[in-house]
């Protein structure tokens, strides 16, 4: 309901308890009884200063909260580290031949979050959501990001002009040794919360497999290798991680400076 309607509502309840006539309250406050007709029907823009004088000739007490749109996550400059990693998948998934949009608002009018990428591929009708970390400190959180992706997702990608079939939601992980331990450190978790994996997701690009829930790989984003969706150690990796933690990778990846002549 909007303010002036619940206002209108409050001010005809107020009066009629009081035994004033809507001439009595107009009066008292300087409008016509015409006016104060339309405010209790909500149909007057009221101001401020109006609706603060009718208040008070009606002894009511009136608060104004506004309540701000909720974020889910923020939508700030990105770190080296992380445009890398977005820059790199979103190379490889265009190049197989999907539509790509970074940073997409998904929303419900309300509440807000931002997709690292969206990713659509108009042969299969496959729409992928990706949320990329290169730490994974707060599970928790990446979950709830998750899950409004999926309930919004297909909102977004219209408003893109894509029209999926189905989808998938991935998070993508830096490869480094950090990361990794915080997997193994929830690997029961992982396994219940993201059951696809490195493989499947590569297959799922090259549209030999339909999307089955929610997976989990590692990247790295200098890497050239064709198979750049990296298993981690819970499906059985062995091979050391690209980087020891998330510095390691920033001083690796960070662009090189060129000396002056």
């Amino acid at each position: 309901m909007k303010l002036r309607e619940t206002f209108g509502r409050v001010c005809h309840d107020t009066r009629i308890g009081l035994d004033l006539t809507q001439l009595d309250l107009g009066e008292a406050v300087g409008v016509s009884r015409g006016h104060i007709a339309k405010v209790e029907a909500g149909r007057a823009n009221i101001s401020l200063d109006l609706l603060e004088r009718i208040a008070d000739a009606l002894g009511t007490r009136v608060d104004l909260v506004a309540s701000p749109p909720t974020f889910l996550s923020e939508r700030e400059p990105r770190d080296v580290v992380h445009a890398r990693c977005s820059g790199m998948i979103g190379r490889r998934l265009a190049g197989a031949g999907w539509q790509i949009a970074r940073e997409v608002d998904i929303s419900d009018g309300r509440v807000h979050g931002w997709a690292d990428i969206l990713a659509f591929d108009p042969r299969t009708g496959t729409l992928v959501i990706i949320e990329i970390k290169t730490r994974l400190q707060d599970l928790g959180a990446v979950e709830r990001q998750v899950d409004w992706y999926e309930r919004h997702g297909h909102r977004a990608a219209a408003r893109l002009g894509w029209s999926p079939r189905r989808s998938e939601t991935w998070l993508i992980v830096l490869d480094s040794a950090e990361v990794s331990a915080a997997i193994q450190a929830h690997a029961d978790l992982i396994d219940q919360a993201f059951p696809a994996r490195a493989d499947h997701m590569l297959a799922v690009i090259r549209g030999t497999e339909r999307p089955m829930g929610r997976g989990i790989a590692m990247v790295d984003p200098a890497s050239h290798r064709t198979d750049w969706l990296l298993r981690t150690r819970l499906d059985g990796r062995r091979s050391r991680s690209a980087y020891g933690n998330y510095a390691d990778a920033a001083r690796a990846l960070e662009p090189k400076r060129r000396g002056r002549a």
